[in-house]
């Protein structure tokens, strides 16, 4: 690698249930390589079960940066990632090691390689709660609820510009940052040769497969008692990012009595296969990915020849 050329990252990417972190450590074990999660749950304390999070044996082989750093009351958003990211590659490649940003928060890979000026797309999910809110409350009260989170786009909204104001709080409720904030940012280049991989399974039924038996590993290993825990922070609310991830809203609701444990276990497996969806739909289109097929036999393998011959270009 030249003097002058810019300094390698390696992205390994994948939709959930994947093997994204066996991959990870055992390739950090190979090489100089750092961690950074790009996951938008694992950031928080006291989630453990439900987001998989890496446990202590895991992370004495390979220390993993961005994980329980925020409470589950607390936002955490694509620019705030962006931002963490980008000062730990700097110190990573200052001490003479090679940033590995591992995850499944495709918003995050991209915020980070493109930055923010790009808005997300939009989430049908996502729309059709604010639909109903706005059925049940109406549109001025949504227009005095964006007040609160983007006063700036607020202002030049009238209380009833349901579109607008529906397409405003959609793009905060996805991101945690507000429209006007995402469309001010500059987009500057990622400072990196940036490489990336991306598990994508030869066979999708294996890898729901793969999800079932994780959830219900999960719901053995306690995740409703993960739950009621959390829940005792008066300042957690089902409506918050943390607790809207895959797992923890159905085990809210069963908790709340909304919903009995079969329809628990059917409706957590749905919502991650979903998630998976999403995730390889993003992936299917992400240029300039070198796809891997993360069911195959050699696929450590595979990606240690793929890393150590571009760690060495």
């Amino acid at each position: 690698m030249s003097a002058l050329s810019p300094p390698p990252a390696i992205f390994l990417m994948g939709p959930t249930a994947s093997g994204k972190t066996a991959l990870a450590v055992s390739l950090v074990e190979r090489f100089p390589l750092e961690i950074i999660s790009v996951d938008s749950a694992l950031v928080y304390r006291g989630m453990d079960i439900g987001t998989a999070k890496p446990d202590a044996a895991t992370l004495a082989r390979a220390p993993h940066h961005l994980l329980d750093i925020r409470d589950p009351a607390d936002a955490y958003s694509a620019a705030a990632f962006r931002d963490d990211a980008l000062k730990l590659m700097a110190d990573i490649t200052a001490r003479g090691r090679v940033p590995f940003l591992v995850g499944g928060t495709m918003l995050y890979f991209r915020a980070l390689l493109q930055g923010l000026d790009d808005l997300p797309r939009a989430d049908a999910a996502v729309r059709k709660a604010l639909e109903a809110e706005a059925a049940a409350r109406g549109w001025p009260a949504l227009h005095a609820e964006l007040a609160q989170s983007d006063p700036q786009t607020a202002a030049r909204l009238a209380p009833n510009d349901s579109q607008r104001i529906g397409r405003a709080l959609e793009i905060f409720r996805l991101t945690g940052t507000p429209m006007s904030a995402l469309l001010d940012r500059v987009q500057t280049p990622l400072p990196y040769r940036v490489l990336q991989l991306a598990l994508i399974p030869s066979d999708r039924a294996v890898l729901h497969q793969r999800i079932a038996a994780r959830f219900d590993a999960m719901l053995a290993e306690g995740l409703l008692d993960e739950v009621e825990t959390l829940r005792r922070n008066p300042a957690l609310t089902p409506d918050l990012p943390a607790m809207r991830a895959v797992g923890y809203r159905q085990a809210w609701a069963y908790l709340d009595g909304d919903i009995d444990l079969k329809t628990l276990r059917e409706q957590g497996i749905a919502a991650t296969r979903q998630l998976a969806k999403r995730q390889l739909t993003w992936l299917r289109s992400w240029p300039d990915a070198v796809a891997l097929d993360c069911l195959a036999d050699d696929l450590e393998a595979q990606a240690s020849a793929w890393v150590e011959r571009h760690l060495q270009a």
